[in-house]
């Protein structure tokens, strides 16, 4: 999948397909590309989340953009997510450090084991929103349980995006335990750090997706201007 996003992502960059233009049918790209159809649709969800083309229905998929800017989870830009996930999660990590019960704790080394052991993509996304939700929950305020809930699919998609394309799940597994470590040891320092570390980290990989280091060889027909 992340070869086919490649190859269609550079065809847009270089301008081969310019905004407005149909990307071929689903059945074209298939046979050219060799790939089958659940993973080009996968490179097509893709290309959309990037906001680099957009679906219509009945119609096929066209070019919006010719470089990626700020993708889109849900309702929410990337940007706008990191920015209040930094505000919220992170005082939210060290009040669960202070406020904790031994149910948060037992229920978030649960989860803690259970996604650690997951090899499925999606059962470890829905795990990952409900990690997120079980922080907010040891902070013993509902509020921000309820800030959590608002952004859970936005979350998700955004996770799910990580994993895909940035290989994330285990980078993520050993964050996320961090932080469970310090709840248990109820240091509010700690908790923050980790926290700060882990969206630290969230950032630097959406980063590196959405801007890539060019090392694409030249399209065929010459070298690139």
């Amino acid at each position: 999948m992340e070869a086919v996003l490649g190859h269609l992502r550079g065809a847009i960059e270089r301008g081969e397909y310019a905004i407005g233009d149909k990307l071929p049918s689903e059945a074209e790209l298939c046979r050219t590309l060799e790939v089958s159809r659940p993973v080009l649709r996968e490179a097509l969800r893709a290309l959309q989340t990037m906001g680099l083309t957009v679906s219509r229905t009945g119609k096929g998929t066209f070019v919006v953009a010719g470089t990626v800017e700020d993708p889109t989870f849900g309702d929410y830009a990337a940007s706008d997510l990191l920015e209040v996930r930094r505000h919220i999660e992170i005082p939210v990590a060290g009040y669960a450090a202070l406020r904790r019960t031994p149910e948060n704790l037992d229920h978030l080394a649960h989860l803690l084991d259970r996604m650690e052991q997951e090899t499925d993509t999606t059962a470890w996304v829905a795990m990952d929103t409900l990690f997120h939700l079980a922080i907010a929950e040891a902070a013993q305020n509902p509020v921000f349980r309820r800030v959590i809930e608002e952004i859970r699919d936005a979350l998700a998609r955004q996770s799910a995006f990580l994993n895909e394309l940035g290989g994330r799940r285990e980078q993520s597994n050993r964050e996320h335990r961090a932080i469970v470590e310090a709840l248990v040891d109820g240091c509010e320092h700690d908790a923050v750090e980790a926290m700060n570390h882990h969206l630290d980290r969230v950032e630097t990989t959406l980063t590196h997706i959405v801007r890539p280091q060019r090392t694409d060889l030249p399209a065929e027909g010459g070298p690139e201007a």
